[in-house]
């Protein structure tokens, strides 16, 4: 009596599913983000001193020390003291550094070393769920940062135009961007020497070619060609001229640059989060 075949239904199992496929999220995402926020709240004062001390080092010794030597910079035909241009780069820096921070020795603390990740998700939260979580929270992390140098600014009299209102929700998108990018290296790094090469063959370069302490008008034209379109420079472009009064030009095109990059840079930090998962 031959043995019946089995079916292919039977033998055929299903593909695994794509780590490049689309985004599954859902407001799942708010507890993790609670979660990340009751923990710090216990450290918000000490945390507000580091992430501030560093850029108002710069601005106070960049700013007065070398702005008595250059006095006055021009900057789309208006006059402006150096303090004033480097503040209003310096802050999209801030706003860069402090997600970069949350995104990679945070987040990679609460992924790999203390393994907060597997036990989220053994409550009904997807992966994608703590992703998005955690890049919001390095956003707002970021937010806080820039808010309490915006207040340091004010303070000091460096600017008081009312469209600073205006730069607020820029810097907020400036930090989600920087902490999705921060988050593709989170995923790829073995421990936390990894994150020194992103610091210094990414983000340091890019904050000295991106207009935050010199025109960009004085780099070499190949350069300035590829800082066109680093996302800082684009970052750059949409806040000084908010500090200065005035409304920020090609609007458009810096916008269209940060929202592309944000989005990507997302789309890829998760496809590399849940092979790292095998999610």
């Amino acid at each position: 009596m031959s043995t019946p075949l089995p079916s292919a239904s039977a033998t055929v199992s299903p593909l695994p599913a794509s780590v490049w496929r689309a985004p599954s999220l859902s407001t799942r995402w708010w507890p993790v983000f609670l979660r990340n926020l009751l923990v710090w709240r216990k450290l918000a004062i000490p945390s507000l001193v580091g992430n501030i001390a560093e850029p108002l080092m710069w601005l106070v010794a960049f700013g007065y020390g070398m702005g008595a030597l250059v006095g006055q910079l021009h900057v789309n035909g208006q006059a402006v003291p150096y303090i004033l241009f480097l503040a209003s780069g310096s802050i999209c820096m801030s706003a860069m550094n402090a997600a970069s921070f949350e995104a990679l020795y945070s987040a990679f603390s609460r992924m790999h070393v203390q393994k907060t990740w597997d036990g989220i998700m053994n409550a009904p939260i997807s992966l994608d769920d703590v992703v998005l979580a955690e890049m919001l929270w390095a956003a707002f992390k970021a937010l806080f940062t820039v808010t309490a140098i915006l207040g340091v600014m004010l303070a000091l009299d460096i600017s008081h135009s009312p469209k600073l209102l205006v730069a607020w929700p820029v810097l907020l998108f400036v930090g989600i961007m920087f902490s999705s990018i921060a988050l593709i290296f989170n995923a790829l790094a073995k421990g936390y020497d990894f994150f020194t090469y992103y610091f210094t063959l990414v983000l340091t370069p890019m904050m000295f070619l991106s207009g935050v302490f010199f025109p960009r008008e004085q780099l070499p034209p190949v350069v300035r060609a590829i800082s066109d379109w680093l996302p800082l420079t684009n970052a750059v472009e949409l806040v000084r001229p908010l500090f200065m009064d005035q409304w920020p030009d090609n609007v458009m095109r810096h916008g269209l640059v940060l929202v592309v990059t944000t989005v990507a840079a997302f789309w890829v930090a998760l496809a590399l989060t849940r092979k790292r998962f095998k999610a």
